[in-house]
């Protein structure tokens, strides 16, 4: 009886000991993958393709040196390791008239300045703009972030297709022909709403924008135009194509993220898929449930305030002005919102996260394979996800990555060596186009 209880008593020692090293082995192996993922979120060069901009914080007196309410600045940049940031010249679609394209141009003229201001004037010491991937490497090199430019929205282009090389000219490394709304130049995936198609895929100015973004070193950006506007593109481009913020439709139908057919035909054109951090584009279910419990909180405490909180249509239609006042309000809800969120929101309505997003990483790269898929948020643009709400999160990205067993030369061809490869392709056969359009001398 005695050896039975000695020996009882050992194997229960045995057992608790056992349970006590594997708790205390856990958070060690934590640790280590933690350490693992800094070692390669520091050695990577880390790019989001899409971050959209407000002129208004492009100033001497508000800037993107200072820590703005925005989810990109160079501060956040600089906490979360973001070393390249897109910054987007986004024109929303107006009429398809000669008054609409000379305010488009404008307001894109107006983007251009800002970006080359906090660039040249406000923060040269921090931030540079790139133009080429080895633009990109020398900058990162030298310790400063790095600034792209692409351009969200043919519409400003017009009607002259010479605004395509003054573009390019301003530093425009990417270009989509369309956005919310048919432009003159192609289809929008909005056109699913309703069946209701202008081109039924692209214009022929279109295609002669197709072109001279070819010819110029402008990517192709398919992230808003419609699958008959990107089958068409797919055709006659004579380089890769980058869709800038879309993901896997096969994971969320929605659509603005890419089918498996796209996805299969822009791996056989060697472009580059740059998944986006937009909840509703991740997982339609939680997005919707999480919205739904945020408006609720945010209305009941609006209520108090005479104050009406708007749907996105809604916010579109009001003027400049009257949408920096309403955003300004709608902080003084969210700062009233903010220590209930957890238990009135978060608890009951979790919101995409880091992981739903890596998900479409996942999926597209057992899809496509790795050499065709890369990273952006939209930041400032709908963009943000729980662990990656601004730029100062940015390393969760990476954690998220190396958990999920993806190597170090994995990493970096998402986060940046799949996108600066497509870019100097794009240039390549631009060189190429340009010297073959040069005039001939007789002999």
């Amino acid at each position: 009886m005695f050896r039975r209880f000695v020996w009882v008593s050992v194997l229960a020692l045995s057992l608790f000991s056992c349970r006590q090293a594997e708790e205390a082995a856990q958070p060690v192996a934590e640790m280590d993958l933690e350490t693992r993922a800094r070692g390669i979120h520091q050695r990577v060069i880390t790019l989001d393709t899409h971050c959209d901009i407000r002129t208004s914080n492009f100033t001497m007196e508000t800037n993107y040196t200072q820590d703005l309410a925005t989810q990109l600045t160079l501060p956040k940049m600089e906490a979360g390791g973001l070393d390249v940031a897109w910054l987007v010249v986004y024109v929303g679609q107006g009429e398809l008239n000669d008054e609409g394209y000379a305010k488009a141009y404008q307001a894109a003229m107006d983007k251009f300045d800002a970006i080359h201001r906090l660039t040249g004037e406000i923060a040269p010491d921090r931030i540079e703009l790139a133009l080429t991937s080895g633009d990109v490497r020398r900058i990162h090199a030298s310790g400063k972030k790095v600034a792209m430019i692409g351009v969200e929205n043919g519409y400003p282009v017009g009607l002259d297709v010479s605004n395509v090389k003054k573009f390019a000219d301003l530093g425009a490394r990417y270009m989509s022909l369309s956005h919310n709304g048919h432009s003159q130049l192609c289809d929008s995936n909005t056109g699913e709403r309703d069946d209701v198609w202008l081109h039924n895929g692209l214009s022929e100015l279109g295609r002669e924008v197709i072109a001279e973004m070819n010819k110029w070193g402008i990517m192709i950006d398919i992230s808003h135009p419609s699958k008959e506007s990107i089958a068409q593109m797919l055709e006659i481009t004579k380089a890769p194509i980058i869709a800038s913020h879309s993901s896997a439709r096969g994971l969320c139908d929605h659509s603005r993220n890419l089918d498996d057919e796209q996805l299969l035909a822009i791996k056989a054109n060697g472009g580059v898929v740059q998944t986006v951090a937009l909840g509703a584009y991740l997982h339609k279910e939680k997005s919707k449930a999480y919205n739904d419990a945020r408006r609720k909180l945010r209305e009941s405490i609006a209520a108090g305030m005479d104050f009406e909180i708007l749907n996105w249509p809604q916010y579109r239609e009001l003027s400049q002005p009257k949408k920096d006042a309403y955003r300004a309000k709608l902080a003084e809800v969210d700062k009233l919102a903010e220590p209930r969120m957890e238990a009135e929101v978060h608890a009951v309505a979790p919101p995409p996260d880091v992981k739903d997003f890596v998900d479409h990483i996942d999926y597209m790269v057992k899809l496509m394979g790795i050499d065709h898929v890369g990273i952006s948020s939209d930041f400032d643009g709908g963009g943000g996800i729980k662990g990656w709400q601004d730029a100062s999160e940015t390393f969760n990205i990476t954690l998220e990555l190396v958990r999920r067993g993806y190597t170090e030369a994995q990493i970096e061809k998402l986060w940046s060596g799949n996108l600066l490869r497509v870019l100097d392709e794009v240039q390549r056969i631009a060189a190429d186009l340009q010297k073959q359009a040069l005039p001939t001398t007789a002999d």
